[in-house]
């Protein structure tokens, strides 16, 4: 029995095979590490932009107990064009090296279909498409492989500044509905359902009011029936909802990472790997889906 409060989504392929791991999403919650090898990531300001950094980071989480590592080397965030060529530079040696020492799940944050194509060769099994297959060719791609998509809701290309400030009618009709027309759009070409994640897609195109009721509302993306992937780590809504810089704000990642497992949300991205694998390791204990490591207390 799950205690009330907690939604537990009734999923259309609870049991994923992703890349060589298998989850049962009904009574898991996988840790995404984040590996960006960008000179200007918002968070960790291009600490892993070096090739031997980005390798040792991704290593690194998966030792850490990380059940995927998502490699990026474009942040979404405005700034100018990186030409594809440059791209795969970034990500393919990173991805290729750590395929090569773990069997953790490798995904590329990716939203060029030639970069993805070159990934999923390389060992990717994930592919974190933060435009949400607004290039169809994208879609092609990922039915061709064996690898599973991350649909984002975003309204705008990225690296361009917003023309206007984001305005929604109701935000979470905007992104359910949103993610269904792109989900089928993932359908129509070939990509089966047990393929497909789901990200609301916190900040992305949206403002920290925004990000704040679609977390709360967060079930009804859930109802979509497909795992939820949920990005919230050191954003600037948490910085804004707490008045924490960047660098201060593990402690309110973790617990919206928590409020949204709680939600139903099934994978969580985060930076810090070892923190945010107990927390959701946490969860799943007190759900009942995960025995103690040990129980010796008052026995």
């Amino acid at each position: 029995m799950t205690a009330p409060g907690w939604v537990v989504p009734e999923l259309r392929e609870p049991v994923r095979t992703i890349g060589g791991r298998t989850f049962d999403f009904d009574h898991r919650i996988a840790v995404m590490a984040i590996v960006n090898r960008t000179p200007d990531s918002f968070h960790d300001r291009g600490a892993t932009f070096a090739l031997d950094r980005a390798v040792e980071a991704a290593v690194r989480a998966a030792e850490q107990g990380a059940d995927w590592v998502d490699i990026g080397g474009v942040k979404f965030a405005p700034g100018p064009e990186l030409p594809a060529r440059e791209e795969l530079d970034r990500v393919l040696p990173v991805v290729t090296q750590l395929a090569q020492q773990s069997d953790v799940v490798i995904s590329v944050d990716t939203f060029r279909p030639e970069v993805a194509e070159a990934a999923i060769a390389a060992g990717a099994g994930v592919v974190n498409d933060t435009t949400g297959l607004s290039d169809p060719r994208m879609a092609a791609v990922v039915a061709d492989s064996d690898a599973t998509v991350v649909i984002t809701h975003s309204t705008a290309p990225p690296r361009q500044e917003l023309p206007v400030p984001p305005h929604y009618e109701d935000i979470g009709r905007a992104v359910v509905d949103f993610l269904r027309e792109r989900v089928d759009r993932a359908l129509a070409a070939g990509i089966p359902e047990s393929r497909i994640v789901v990200d609301p897609g916190h900040d992305l195109n949206k403002n920290t009011v925004h990000t704040l009721e679609l977390t709360r509302r967060l079930p009804e993306v859930v109802a979509l029936g497909y795992p939820v992937l949920a990005a919230v780590s050191n954003k600037d809504f948490v910085g804004e909802s707490l008045g924490r810089p960047r660098g201060e704000r593990l402690a309110g990642s973790l617990a919206v990472a928590t409020v949204s497992a709680m939600l139903g949300a099934r994978i969580v991205r985060m930076h810090d790997v070892v923190e945010s694998v107990d927390a959701m390791r946490m969860v799943e204990a007190t759900l009942g889906w995960r025995a103690p490591v040990e129980a010796r207390h008052n026995t």
